[in-house]
């Protein structure tokens, strides 16, 4: 079941994602080769009536691609021939663009949709950063903060709600002394230096943080939910990868296929927690797409930016190494986090 399950998620995450390359090049009149769901041995494929396609499953369901006739000069040639009005290179500079970033519009959107869709059948949580049933025996509490006072602050970070603080404090790691910014009632604020406590029941660590919840439901509030779920993870990715690049967090913190499948076994006994995973992971695979990095769809956004700026397109050489170059980088990365996770496993 939790096989099955991951391959749904992942099967779907990719199929809106290449779908959306799919249907701009389609619109733009590019000459698309082949869809496929998948990578590695064919499992089946087929063609539309009048429609040169050829749709594919593939036995790796991790991932897919849509391959576009001038994407890759080297494909081109061993394929058939193609008039140059329907290559991707020989198309308008927004044509192009558009293609890029389709993909990760349609991650971002099919996130928003599984998440008003959360609103409406489960109702919506709304958080603020104001203190609500703190517990006596937790490490806030003890240190002085109380319920009313509000959170504004963590490691001297700014926090709107119990997402952000989740985010920083998963940065900050686990049994680590943070600080938190306190302000009370009258608008004053007061620093605490807390030390989480590990409970013995899981051991895991908690602060004894908990903020005031609003339980809402309805279209609006769905509506409500799904935007400013959206902007609290896409915030939070921002954050995370701020946070890799100067060092905060480490390779280890990262997760691949192995990891994602760890997770779809906790939460497949909800249909809720698959809703919510699957959104999040559909946002987070958006989010990455467009880092401008080889390899990624955001690298290639990158080229079109540069080839605006100096009024001519870069040297299709030098894409093609800078984009090899960045797809073994990313290879390497992938190959490393897998073996953390199987690891992890055990």
């Amino acid at each position: 079941m939790t096989l099955l399950i991951f391959i749904i998620i992942l099967g779907l995450i990719v199929l809106v994602h290449e779908f959306g390359h799919f249907i701009f090049a389609k619109r733009a009149g590019i000459y698309v080769y082949e869809f496929s769901i998948g990578f590695g041995p064919k499992l089946f494929s087929f063609k539309r009536k009048n429609d040169p396609t050829e749709y594919m499953i593939k036995l790796i369901p991790i991932g897919g691609y849509v391959a576009m006739a001038g994407e890759d000069e080297e494909v081109d040639e061993n394929r058939e021939k193609v008039p140059d009005n329907q290559k991707l290179y020989n198309k308008s500079w927004i044509q192009r663009f558009l293609v890029m970033i389709a993909g990760a519009m349609n991650n971002f959107i099919l996130g928003i949709v599984l998440l008003f869709i959360m609103g409406l059948m489960y109702g919506t949580v709304t958080t603020d950063t104001v203190l609500n049933d703190i517990p006596k025996d937790g490490s806030l509490y003890l240190a002085g903060a109380r319920d009313g006072q509000k959170i504004t602050k963590i490691n001297d970070k700014k926090v709107k709600n119990y997402d952000d603080i989740q985010t920083r404090l998963a940065i900050i790691g686990e049994g680590k002394k943070i600080k938190i910014t306190i302000e009370d009632k009258n608008k004053n604020e007061k620093v605490y230096e807390i030390t989480p406590k590990k409970s013995k029941e899981d051991n895991n660590y908690y602060y004894g943080i908990s903020v005031k919840a609003k339980q809402e439901k309805g279209f609006l509030a769905a509506i409500k939910y799904a935007k400013d779920k959206f902007v609290s993870i896409y915030k939070s990715m921002f954050i995370i990868i701020g946070s890799l690049i100067k060092g905060d967090l480490g390779i280890d913190s990262l997760s691949g296929p192995v990891g994602i499948y760890s997770v779809v076994d906790v939460a497949k006994s909800s249909l809720e927690l698959i809703l919510y995973l699957t959104a999040y992971l559909s946002i987070n695979i958006g989010f990455m797409n467009l880092l401008p990095f080889p390899a990624f769809d955001g690298g290639r956004v990158l080229f079109l930016i540069i080839e605006k700026i100096k009024g001519s397109r870069v040297d299709y050489k030098v894409e093609t190494i800078v984009n090899a170059i960045g797809f073994m980088l990313l290879m390497a990365l992938m190959v490393v986090v897998t073996i953390k996770d199987i690891f992890n496993l055990f």
